[in-house]
């Protein structure tokens, strides 16, 4: 008898990272038959982390190009994921988050009557330009999904707010702590992460680490422009470091080596693997960052975040203390910064606040839910 097959269809590094728990829960499961596509959406990025999990797709679309803008990538991603789908026919195609080719998979499985999973499902932040143009792909995703794995209460209450019928949301916490645990797991002081980081720990032994990652396009141009300049002000105390894992995006690094090239107290780096990144998370101070997943796995280790948006669509973080949303205002950003390195009370309020975002076993409650879906 022939099992059923799930198509897991991804492409950019953060859904790489969520989903390698998934793929693998899948994987183990006797009665089901596990593919998996990737769109390289982000090529270099992307292959990092399926290294690091030990997975080797069964379809590479390997579509990304340099400076691609959102109308060819979009119809790219729709015409080679739906060639894929007719190639295997899948009983249920599994989607994560909100990028382009989580849309597009999602879009492509609807045109060929094919039930789809979100995973991270029902984050909103209620302004369909922050964060652009993901909120706009969650809620597309979101109409046509039929499982519905949301990683806390709030994004589940966001989902029967658009009438999502309750028997297809299910709590699931969010995927990104099970991969977190699982990388600190396996690499935690590991001799294969990379030696440059040890020097630099080494180097800014006597400061505060902040980390930092800034990459929203929707901050591009005055946002980060403010951002530089603050991240500045902050690195002229002599008490702090900022190692900062710079974007690819030649805009990103641009503005970030305008303002901060030639500090000594502040490493402008390339992107870091996801075990490399997770050691940065363990020894930073705290996290400055426009990152969605980042506000879910600093908190997980113990590290408050600043998250320079203006609005996000994780508010659990925010609720609970873990994080808080600074916008990307200069005196703000730098006022915060310097509350955290200064105020040990504050500090230790926002580190030791219960994380809202999971505990580790996400994925295989999703595994189950989907395997018991297909089994009636």
């Amino acid at each position: 008898m022939r099992k059923p097959k799930i198509l897991t269809v991804f492409g950019t590094r953060p859904e790489a990272i969520k989903l390698f728990p998934v793929v693998q829960a899948l994987s183990g499961r006797t009665g089901l038959e596990t593919v998996t596509c990737v769109t390289a959406q982000h090529r270099e990025m992307l292959d990092q982390v399926m290294d690091i999990a030990d997975i080797r797709p069964d379809f590479d679309l390997d579509l990304m190009k340099a400076n691609q803008n959102l109308d060819d990538l979009t119809g790219r991603l729709l015409s080679g994921i739906g060639q894929i789908l007719d190639e295997t026919k899948p009983q249920r195609v599994v989607v994560q988050g909100d990028t382009a080719t989580a849309m597009c998979g999602a879009l492509a499985a609807y045109y060929r009557q094919i039930p789809v999973s979100h995973v991270e499902a029902g984050l909103r932040s209620y302004n369909i330009y922050h964060p652009w143009p993901e909120e706009v792909n969650r809620k597309i995703i979101g109409t046509i999904a039929d499982q519905h794995f949301a990683p806390t209460k709030t994004s589940a209450d966001a989902l029967a707010k658009e009438n999502i019928p309750a028997d297809q949301i299910y709590i699931t916490g969010n995927t990104v702590i099970d991969a977190l645990l699982a990388t600190v797991k396996k690499y935690n002081d590991s001799d294969s992460l990379d030696q440059s980081l040890a020097e630099l720990y080494e180097k800014f032994c006597d400061r505060k680490i902040i980390g930092v990652t800034s990459h929203r396009r929707e901050n591009l141009g005055d946002g980060l422009t403010n951002i530089a300049s603050a991240l500045r002000t902050i690195a002229k105390r002599n008490d702090v470091a900022l190692i900062f894992p710079v974007h690819l995006n030649p805009k990103v690094r641009t503005i970030m080596q305008d303002a901060l090239g030639g500090l000594d107290n502040v490493a402008m780096i390339e992107p870091l693997d996801y075990p490399n990144f997770v050691s940065l998370l363990n020894h930073c101070h705290f996290m400055m960052t426009d990152s969605g997943g980042v506000q879910e796995e600093a908190p997980a280790l113990g590290k408050p975040v600043l998250v320079m948006r203006d609005t996000t669509e994780r508010p659990e973080g925010v609720e609970a203390g873990t994080a808080k949303l600074v916008g990307t205002d200069e005196a703000v950003l730098v006022a915060e910064a310097s509350r955290l390195l200064d105020d040990e009370a504050h500090y230790l309020a926002m580190a030791r606040a219960h994380n809202p975002f999971g505990d580790g076993t996400a994925s295989r409650q999703i595994a189950d839910i989907i395997e018991d879906s297909l089994a009636t």
